[in-house]
């Protein structure tokens, strides 16, 4: 197709955006957003033929998927992992809707909660409340989360991990034959050496 880059006027802005491997969110930045879904199909012709593959998703996120990752990235997504999945977990427990996620306020006081519900698992991990609370900066570095005035707001993006999550717990429940399961922390523990496929820090599956 013919790509006329005058009429994509916010190019430059997603590609240093996506290049930097960070999530696009609609919620985060409605402006790019509308801009990638006016011209989509222009945009994804157009970084593949610069060599990228741009993935969007209709809940309201893109990245570029690139299965080309440092150890180090791996090392940040396995971290990130497990941070949403303890979240994830105390909210559950906690009757929050899951899918919701994006109205959670995610501030001390639930680190803290998932800190101590997981206290086993955690240190193990050699993770602490200041540690967790770390992690959700690293989160806003790849557009998995953003800052407000007083707490964290999850973004769309973490979808891919929330997927990741139901996936494994499907595969729980089929193997006690479809009882429901709770995950016990030795559960959440085998769930952590899964987490190598789960998304990584660029949102690739690893």
């Amino acid at each position: 197709m013919n790509i006329n880059v005058q009429q994509l006027p916010r190019l430059a802005d997603l590609f240093k955006l996506f290049n930097s491997g960070k999530h696009l969110n609609r919620l985060s930045e409605p402006q790019l957003w509308v801009e990638l879904e006016q011209f989509q199909e222009a945009y994804v012709a157009l970084f593949k033929a610069l060599g990228f593959e741009l993935c969007i998703d209709g809940r309201g996120f893109a990245w570029f998927h690139n299965e080309d990752v440092s150890p180090s990235v791996t090392g940040q997504s396995r971290q990130l992992a497990l941070l949403f999945m303890v979240i994830f977990d105390t909210q559950a427990d906690m009757g929050q809707p899951l899918q919701r996620f994006s109205d959670w306020r995610v501030d001390r006081k639930l680190i803290e909660a998932a800190m101590e519900k997981h206290l086993e698992l955690l240190n193990a991990e050699g993770m602490s409340v200041e540690l967790l609370e770390g992690l959700l900066s690293k989160a806003e570095t790849f557009g998995f989360a953003r800052l407000q005035t007083d707490h964290w707001q999850l973004l769309p993006s973490v979808c891919r991990y929330l997927d990741h999550f139901e996936t494994l717990a499907t595969h729980a429940r089929e193997q006690v034959h479809g009882l429901e399961a709770d995950f016990s922390e030795d559960e959440l523990s085998n769930d952590m050496d899964e987490m190598d496929s789960a998304p990584n820090a660029t949102g690739e599956v690893q």
